[in-house]
Formats: C-alpha cells, structure tokens, sequence
C-alpha cells in the first residue's frame, strides 16, 4: 500500500537534508552574532563613530532585505535547488575578504554582500527543508534549523569572547572566523536533490517521481499540492483574497520578533554597561547560553501547542519582562541580568516560529517568494532599529529604547491574537 508523501517516516535522507539546511542556518547565525564583538573591537582601529557602529551593525540585515526579496521570486521560477546549493560557497568568499579591510566603507559593503547571500539562503532552506518534512514532525524539523541558527549566534559570542584578546588584529580574526562554518556546510549541500513539492506544482511529475524513488523508496506516492491561487506570477498572488491577510500577519510578526532580537542582541555588552553590569562580556555570555536552551525548548513544544497560543503568549510574556527590567535600579546586578536571561530564554523558544510559521502560511506556488517578502520585511525593521538604537542609547537613555521594544512586542501580540491563522497539522 503506497506512503502518501507527506506521512513518510522519517530516514536517513530527511536527517541529511535538516542537516544541509541547519548548517546554513549555523553559519548565518554565527556571522550576525560575531559582528557585535568585531564591531568593539575595531571601533578604534577604525575610528568608528557611534552613526558608523550602526550602520555596520546594520549592514547584514539590509543585505538580508534585498536578498531574501530577489531569491523567494528567483526560487519560485527556478527551483530551491540551484540556490541552495552554492550560496553557502559564495558567503564563504565574502567572509575571507572581511580580513582584509581597512576602511569602515570597504567593511560596509561586504557586510551588505553578506547580507544578500544570507537572505537567499533564508529563503531557499526554510522552503526546501519545509517542503521534504513530514507534516507531523514538521515543526520540529524547522525548529532544528532554529536550534542551529541559535548555535551559531552563540558559537559566535564565545568565539568572539576568546578572540578578543589576540591583539590588535583581534577584529579581523572575528570577522574571518565566520567564513569556517559556511564552508563546511557546502559540500553537504551540492548532493540534496530539488524539491519534490516544487517539481510537481511545475508539473516535471517524472523528474519528481525519480528523485522520490531514489531517496525515500518506490511506494511513497507524490506530494499533493495546495492551489489556493491560479497564477504563474507569484508576486501578484501573494496579493489575492485568500492570502493578503497571511502576508501582512507573517511580516507584522516576523519584524516584532527580530526587531528587540537584534537591537539588544547586537550591542548587548554596551546595553548591559548601561543598566550597570561591570562584567559585560560575562553577562552577554550567559545571556546567549540561554538563547541556545530556549532554541531547544521552542523545539520541543512547537508542535505540542498551537501555533497562535505560542505566538502571542511569547509575545506577552517578553513584553512584561522588558516592562520590569525598565524598573530596576541601576546597580542591582543579579537582578537585571536574571530578568535579561529571563527574557532571552523566552526569545529563543519563539524564534522557533520564524523557521516554522512563514512555510505554512503559502502555498508551493509561492512559498519562497512569500517567505522571501516576511524575511525582507523583518530584516528591514531590524536594520533601522540596528542602526537607531545605539545613537537613541547616546542622545536619551536605555530606557527609553527598551520602552520602544515593549511597544514593538506588545503590537505583534495583538496583530497575531487578531489576525493569526492556526497552520499546525496543515497541508502544504
């Protein structure tokens, strides 16, 4: 009796290709979390003015921006395949050219060319790995992607933390180090084989039928695909009826989630200098230790509640942390750095949704480009408020950025509790 394609056990192939895709993931997250150190470090041998710390810190998430909009549509006409397997090769380059800066513009425009290949490989691996997942442990298996992304920004924290005391070319150590993880990765990559979801919506049913046979066995039938909209042009319907609401509540919730994500995340030793903490670096590294455990906890409940509840309840629940920590007085150390662990913890559990959520919400048709226009919009809000935050911090106080931050998640909880739909044990 044949397997339909979506309730096929899992195997060897599915661990293969989590793998290929959590260790793009791996090495997206390294390259954004290392910036932050590299950044402390080379304000001096740079010059680098406070408006100059932002923009850098910024440049890979406007990257992410025009990445991520150009490959969703390139993916949904070409395939995930062809992306997917050379990205990795190509951020490997970008990332040994960092070494040999010497200018804050020369380090501006690679960290822009970073940030384009991280938006095509954002797209191509939540496609590819959603579209080959079983749908009853398809949350989980994006959420290893979340694990891995949570990894490497953590990995990245910690080499950045040994890293800073080899002496003045300490900076450049840090941003070269970001190249490693990329290249190993790459050779997994080059032997996953396209998508058997995509090649039927294209109607290349043999091509599919063959890769199916090859990798997951003769009697597993081909995907059945959703066709909620009769266009060969996927921009246009990401616009129709049935989907509008689906992209607006995506990017609404994507950017509420980035948007503290990485204005905290990326200048935390400054921001925890701010609220008193003496040890910074020490205090950051705790504060990134709990993102990699809450990654693993937003993976073990993802598909044991439902998407909406795990949506607006993170959302709440972040919110009323910051809200707290705003009230402590400065020098009450422990204090700030529990609530700060606190909210980290809670952070990284609901990161999981960005690799789960935004798949579920499209259709084969238009799935990358659909993913590719909610990561655009995130990393857009994240690299304003990347790039805002550290000249806010200067001119008017921590407290009034984190208030901005508890308005930002307290928006994304009512947007979601309105407007959310329930995709958990939805067909693709």
């Amino acid at each position: 009796m044949a397997t339909p394609f979506e309730d096929v056990p899992l195997s060897r192939f599915h661990a293969r290709v989590v793998l290929s895709g959590t260790g793009g993931q791996f090495a997206d997250g390294f390259s954004l979390g290392i910036i932050g150190i590299a950044l402390s470090l080379a304000a001096t041998p740079l010059g680098l003015s406070s408006g100059w710390m932002g923009a850098l810190g910024a440049a890979s998430l406007a990257g992410l921006f025009l990445g991520s909009l150009v490959a969703g549509p390139i993916s949904d006409r070409i395939g995930r395949r062809p992306i997917f397997a050379w990205d990795m090769l190509v951020f490997t380059g970008i990332a040994v050219a960092q070494f040999y800066v010497s200018s804050p513009e020369q380090l501006l425009f690679l960290r822009l060319l970073l940030g384009v290949a991280l938006g095509a490989d954002y797209v191509v691996s939540k496609s590819l790995v959603t579209e080959f997942a079983p749908i009853r442990t398809r949350g989980r298996l994006l959420s290893v992607l979340a694990v891995a992304w949570a990894a490497g920004y953590v990995c990245s924290y910690c080499a950045g933390y040994l890293i800073r005391d080899m002496g003045p070319s300490a900076w450049r150590w840090a941003l070269l180090s970001s190249g490693v993880p990329s290249l190993v990765i790459f050779a997994l990559r080059v032997q996953i084989p396209e998508s058997p979801h995509y090649l039927v919506a294209k109607g290349k049913v043999a091509e599919a039928r063959a890769i199916i046979d090859r990798a997951l066995g003769r009697d597993v039938e081909l995907p059945h695909i959703w066709k909620p909209v009769a266009t060969d042009e996927p921009v246009t319907g990401l616009f129709s009826r049935k989907l509008w609401k689906n992209l607006v509540t995506g990017c609404v919730f994507y950017t509420c989630q980035v948007i503290p994500f990485f204005a905290i995340g990326t200048y935390l030793p400054t921001i925890l200098g701010k609220l008193g903490v003496t040890d910074s670096y020490s205090a950051g590294l705790i504060f990134n230790l709990l993102l990699m455990l809450g990654a693993v906890l937003g993976l073990i409940v993802v598909d044991r509640i439902p998407r909406r509840t795990f949506l607006t309840g993170s959302f709440a629940l972040m919110a009323g942390l910051l809200a707290i920590l705003l009230n402590v007085p400065v020098g009450m150390t422990a204090v700030t750095i529990g609530l700060f662990a606190a909210f980290a913890f809670i952070l990284a559990a609901s990161v999981n949704l960005e690799f789960v959520y935004p798949p579920e919400l499209f259709p084969t048709a238009v799935r990358a480009t659909g993913i590719g226009v909610v990561v655009a919009c995130s990393r857009l809000g994240s690299a304003f408020s990347t790039f805002v935050l550290p000249v806010v911090v200067e001119d008017h106080g921590i407290a009034y950025a984190l208030t901005a931050c508890v308005g930002v998640l307290i928006f994304g909880a009512v947007v979601c509790q309105l407007w959310a739909p329930e995709t958990r044990n939805a067909e693709l």
